[in-house]
């Protein structure tokens, strides 16, 4: 005789789930810009889009208000948080504090066969076949995996509200260059040149090379929203040098496993 449940032994997950789902779906079409900045919407609209009931979405909605991406109205509106450059520059000031401290100790744990792996993966951003989506999520695996062995659940946390505030930013300002076929080798170079700084496992010079990865980042992204990117005139990679073995691996195609934790930072 089978045994019955008791009603209090197996808690429900569906309606946590498709508030999970709806979340991700609009996430990414702000982050995608399908949902422009500046742009209103309904919510019974969005319910009707992703055939769902409108309870979800106004859950999702306050999710995504908190990461700073909507803004809700009275009533049953919201709209996309316009971009601003105030904002961006206060997420960089942000990121600058936190992600070379981190970095500091990271360098002195990180093994050498996880770097053999980063530098693998840095290789890989010099692919001229790769789009912005693919190029933007291997940037985030990348640069989590350079901080990760030392940050606790809490810098996760706070990384990954910054990393998702940036990421409209950023996409705006490297889709512009992803066109010119030199930003490939920029890309690829500069992030060479930060494993080759990690390999020295000196905190200080981790720390600085953090720090100017990011300045260039928000130049790129605070040009390219204010209209005064020029794409002939972009910071030079740095000139680190990359073990005899990297040029083998840039013409392999293996990808990375992306942990769940990385994921989220997307």
């Amino acid at each position: 005789m089978a045994a019955t449940l008791s009603p209090t032994g197996v808690r429900p997950i569906e309606s946590r789930s498709v508030v999970e789902q709806v979340t991700t779906e609009i996430r990414r079409s702000i982050l995608s810009g399908a949902l422009a900045p500046g742009q209103e919407f309904s919510l019974r609209e969005i319910a009707q889009m992703l055939a769902v009931s409108f309870i979800p979405v106004r859950e999702a909605l306050r999710s995504l208000e908190s990461e700073g991406l909507v803004v809700t109205r009275p009533g049953r509106s919201a709209i996309v948080a316009p971009l601003d450059l105030a904002d961006l520059h206060a997420i960089y000031r942000l990121r600058r504090v936190l992600e070379p401290e981190i970095a500091r100790r990271s360098c002195g744990l990180l093994s050498d066969e996880q770097l053999d792996s980063l530098e693998y993966d840095a290789a890989q951003f010099g692919r001229d076949d790769l789009g912005i989506d693919e190029i933007y999520d291997a940037h985030h695996d990348f640069h989590f995996a350079l901080l990760e062995p030392a940050a606790t659940a809490w810098d996760v946390r706070t990384l990954n509200t910054l990393w998702r505030a940036a990421e409209r930013y950023i996409r705006i300002g490297f889709g512009r260059l992803d066109t010119d076929p030199r930003e490939h080798d920029r890309r690829e170079e500069a992030h060479e040149g930060l494993v080759a700084v990690f390999r020295r496992r000196d905190p200080d010079e981790v720390a600085a090379a953090i720090v100017d990865h990011l300045v260039s980042n928000e130049q790129i992204a605070f040009q390219a929203i204010d209209g005064t990117l020029d794409l002939n005139t972009q910071p030079p990679a740095p000139a680190e040098s990359t073990s005899p073995a990297t040029s083998q691996r840039r013409s392999s195609s293996k990808p990375r496993k992306r942990s769940a934790k990385s994921r989220a930072a997307g």
